[in-house]
């Protein structure tokens, strides 16, 4: 909660001193402070995890926030946010999330990954194509003005077909496929590091967070696991953030409107389902934008067949684990 709050304070402060200056120098201003408030964090940081924003980070991180809560005996629900929990109990990490969206604004280092070459990074990716479509909702429904414009998103109000944002140079495929390869690219300088796929997780959570724990040296038994991992099942995620659960964490496990299923942070957590946004002339073009430019070290390949679109509510209605990523 107090880091929230200093948060909107900071950014109050920041807003106020520069709001007689041009806006794209306003941007640029801000997008450094905020780079350098990353920075601090990261040199703070025991392990870091980087993800692109709609990858699933907010269910990875419910689960990692459970077991901590669970395995050092915490009460109440809070998300961990960097160090709100190493506060409470010495022995939890502190967790530096980020997307690396302003880090290079203040350190300047973009064409490299020079930043984490000496942190223990976990680096969780999701399909591009599922990443666009999830984005799109965001920006639609969710996302402030003030963060389109700082971020270089379409305008808000744009009138926008889903597919004409998939394919939007700044924040639509074009753009995801770049970060991705530039992490593919540089990998092998990041000294510790480990690479996670949303499917994976989907497919089996349980495996993936054994290992996470593993690689980030907090042991968690198999019963710590696979209660993070009931706890952030579909349904669960859906109902707490009805209901506000996380309120006090930010606005990330808010719904912006009770009444629009679109505006829920957990929306869908379909693997493959931005099939059901396009024709299939466009499913042609999104798919040939993998094959062609996707580094296949992330293994994301084209065939319909092998990776069917999974609905979240059809696999919990089989009695399978019901998880799900809040795209």
């Amino acid at each position: 909660m107090f880091d929230v709050i200093r948060k909107k304070l900071t950014r109050a402060i920041v807003l106020a001193a520069v709001f007689f200056l041009p806006p794209e120098r306003k941007r640029i201003i801000e997008r450094k402070l905020r780079g350098k408030e990353e920075n601090r964090k990261l040199g703070l940081a025991d392990w870091v995890l980087v993800s692109w924003g709609k990858s699933g980070r907010t269910w990875f991180r419910m689960m990692i926030s459970r077991v901590y809560q669970v395995k050092f005996g915490l009460k109440g629900h809070q998300l961990i946010g960097f160090d709100n929990l190493h506060r409470k109990n010495r022995n939890i990490p502190k967790v530096f999330f980020t997307h690396g969206n302003y880090l290079a604004d203040y350190t300047e280092h973009r064409d490299s990954k020079v930043d984490f070459y000496r942190k223990k990074v976990v680096l969780l990716v999701r399909d591009p194509r599922d990443i666009a479509v999830s984005q799109f909702f965001q920006w639609k429904f969710r996302m402030r003005p003030h963060k389109k414009m700082l971020n270089q998103y379409p305008e808000h109000g744009a009138d926008l077909s889903t597919y004409d944002f998939v394919m939007n140079e700044n924040q639509g495929m074009p753009r995801i496929i770049k970060w991705m390869n530039s992490w593919g690219a540089d990998k092998k300088n990041v000294a510790d590091i480990l690479v996670i796929r949303y499917e994976d997780l989907r497919k089996d959570p349980n495996a993936v967070m054994k290992q996470v724990m593993e690689f980030t040296d907090t042991s968690a038994t198999d019963e710590q696991i696979q209660d993070a991992v009931d706890f952030a099942a579909y349904a669960n995620m859906k109902k707490m953030e009805e209901k506000r659960v996380f309120r006090f964490s930010g606005g990330r496990m808010v719904a912006k409107d009770l009444n629009n299923p679109d505006s829920f942070k957990t929306r869908r957590a379909k693997v493959g389902g931005y099939r059901d946004y396009f024709d299939d002339e466009q499913v042609r073009t999104v798919d040939a934008m993998i094959t062609d430019e996707l580094n296949p070290l992330f293994g994301y390949k084209v065939d319909p067949e092998i990776v069917p679109a999974v609905d979240v509510g059809e696999v919990h209605d089989t009695g399978e684990s019901g998880v799900a990523a809040a795209s």
